[in-house]
């Protein structure tokens, strides 16, 4: 475990069910490969982001390796409250990853979601929407296995071309003790196709849990709008994160005080190069020229875009 996971130990856990409970929709940064990793959810938590998810991390690798663990996990006091995401087809490791950052996180994530086909064709991600048995028995080992109540687990799915069958799956994980589901409104197959809100609608309707509305969340303003659809709980969103971190806040597009936190706290946290520069171009697409883009997405080292930065901020 790296320093930083251990000094957490004092850190005051959250439980993620008061979100819910506030009557407030809950504002929510997705777990995102790469991306979504501490210094980017030190970044969105200081501008109204409630809860953060970790990229998704594959619960055998994570249990197995302790490189694994230090590469694809850490965490701070301030990382709170936090919900970490694993790709896992079998309970007891599921069970054993959850039981390793219990101490460390506010809750578990499995994935039921992931579209891509080494996901799929491993037996994780997407591919567990047709497994709803397994799914259900993930959910209530890990209940059974982890003392703390206040541990959330919960699921994120897409759905089935057939809604009833999606219904079925998520009753079936209330039924096993799911704190929460997050539906992405999309099939597996379907990928730059309209989401289907009147599906999540749906789901929600269906269940006595919390529901979070998932897919194509831009702005603030998409953010109310797909509310107003689904009458989710929350609303989880990747790019429209990336593109404007400030975004819950209610920034129509990334202030330059955003990029400038940014770069203190990259520089902080030692992020490396292509990561810290990554999130500026996404950052900064909105914002700059062609032309400028053209110069900006070559630079090559932090001193580069730090320089690129004060002279033309």
């Amino acid at each position: 475990m790296t320093g930083d996971m251990r000094e957490t130990k004092e850190c005051q856990l959250k439980d993620p069910m008061d979100l819910f409970n506030s009557g407030q929709v809950v504002k929510i940064c997705a777990p995102m490969v790469r991306y979504s990793k501490l210094a980017f959810r030190t970044l969105v938590r200081k501008y109204s982001c409630d809860l953060c998810y970790t990229p998704m991390i594959v619960a055998a690798d994570f249990v197995r390796s302790a490189k694994a663990r230090d590469s694809e996990f850490t965490t701070n006091k301030g990382d709170h409250p936090l919900i970490v995401q694993f790709a896992a087809k079998e309970a007891q490791v599921l069970c054993d990853a959850a039981r390793i950052v219990c101490p460390f996180a506010d809750g578990i994530d499995l994935n039921c979601g992931c579209p891509q086909r080494w996901a799929i064709s491993e037996g994780y991600g997407a591919c567990l929407i047709n497994k709803p048995e397994l799914v259900k028995d993930m959910v209530r080992h890990v209940r059974s296995q982890i003392d703390n109540p206040k541990f959330s687990v919960s699921i994120k799915i897409r759905i089935h071309e057939d809604l009833k069958r999606t219904v079925d799956l998520c009753r079936k994980a209330e039924a096993a003790g799911v704190s929460w589901i997050t539906v992405h409104g999309r099939s597996i197959e379907e990928r730059h196709q309209p989401v289907h809100y009147d599906a999540i609608k749906t789901i929600k309707q269906s269940m006595s849990i919390p529901v979070v509305a998932n897919g194509d969340i831009k702005t603030l303003k998409d953010a109310e709008n797909v509310h107003h659809l689904t009458e989710a709980d929350g609303i989880m969103v990747a790019r429209g994160l990336l593109a404007n971190p400030a975004m819950f806040a209610g920034y129509e597009e990334t202030p330059f005080q955003c990029i400038q936190d940014w770069v203190d706290i990259a520089l902080e946290h030692g992020t490396p190069f292509t990561c810290f520069h990554h999130h500026l171009m996404y950052m900064m697409e909105r914002i700059t020229s062609k032309q400028e883009k053209k110069v900006f997405n070559v630079l090559s080292s932090t001193s580069a875009v730090l320089d690129y930065l004060s002279d033309h901020y």
